[in-house]
């Protein structure tokens, strides 16, 4: 059994197709069929499952996975040691955001990349909770995401910004003689907001759930510069970030939602033991030192960052 037939079986599964895995890995899809099936000989039983439009891992295959994965992580573990015992940064890191926000991720990404050339940087774009569920599995060392007033489990976070989730109308809407209005006065209205996913949309949800109603969604978008456009238009009143909101006061006249309070936080969040690689945790422990203010809460806004580089220590 060889190191390269297993890297084969968990691409190949992982990508659920001979051809793209082959050009994953730089090989000749020949290659990487005969050598899996070597493997398979070696093993006496087939591992994955050819016969239909994708490849699937048989239950043996399933089985087989992770021990071919934690194989593999142990190989690239003593590369990362020596390395980082002998200076020298190696690696990949992954770093996951959401869609809007100020928080200057390229200068960070450059700032890194500059000190450690030879680490592989990727980045990926998604909602909260699917950020949130890829830091927790390990597939990201770090993320920008829009979370709560509690900090999400088995993560540990560097709030960058904290502010309020407002509704925003046109000044011709019904509501714009309001200041504040309780959560309840959203009940049975047109709503504007982020999609199912998103931190805003997890706060407004919640709300709205504990003042016993499920809110009514007329129109969702991923882009908060739209969501503010239809609101201006009177189309209903839009979810949005307080600073984001405020900074639009030409079109939109800004309502406080209280009773309950809705607040959101944008946080850089890692996993609570720190990134299982050294180039992981070096990249945290700069974004920790780093990153400030400027940034909204799934939108751009405001100066006023809220970053703890005096907390505990990333390991």
């Amino acid at each position: 059994m060889e190191l390269r037939q297993l890297e084969y079986l968990v691409t190949v599964a992982e990508e659920r197709n001979f051809t793209r895995a082959a050009e994953k890995l730089h090989v000749a899809q020949p290659g990487v069929s005969a050598q899996i099936r070597r493997l398979e000989r070696e093993l006496g039983q087939q591992l994955l499952d050819r016969s239909g439009r994708s490849v699937r891992p048989t239950e043996v295959g399933a089985a087989v996975l992770p021990y071919a994965r934690a194989a593999l992580a142990a190989v690239r573990g003593v590369r990362l040691a020596v390395d980082e015992l002998t200076g020298l940064l190696r690696g990949h890191v992954s770093v996951g955001t959401v869609t809007s926000h100020n928080v200057d991720l390229p200068g960070l990404l450059a700032d890194f990349h500059d000190e450690h050339p030879a680490v592989e940087i990727t980045l990926s774009e998604a909602t909260s909770d699917r950020l949130l569920d890829d830091l927790r599995t390990g597939r990201l060392d770090a993320a920008i995401v829009s979370v709560g007033s509690g900090d999400p489990e088995g993560l540990g976070v560097l709030v960058l910004e904290d502010q309020p989730i407002v509704a925003a109308v046109g000044h011709d809407h019904e509501l714009a003689v309001h200041r504040v209005v309780a959560i309840d006065t959203l009940r049975g209205r047109p709503l504007i907001s982020l999609p199912r996913g998103t931190g805003l949309r997890a706060r407004l949800d919640e709300a709205c759930a504990a003042a016993g109603f499920t809110p009514r969604i007329a129109f969702e978008a991923s882009d908060p510069g739209l969501l503010a456009q239809l609101a201006a238009r009177g189309l209903g009143a839009a979810i949005l970030p307080g600073a984001f909101a405020a900074a639009r006061a030409e079109q939109l006249h800004v309502i406080t939602v209280d009773r309950p309070a809705l607040r959101g936080r944008l946080v850089l969040a890692w996993r609570a033991g720190g990134p299982s690689g050294p180039a992981g945790r070096a990249l945290v422990r700069r974004a920790r030192r780093t990153l400030g203010g400027g940034a909204g809460l799934d939108g751009d806004a405001g100066p006023d960052g809220n970053a703890d580089p005096d907390g505990p220590p990333v390991p």
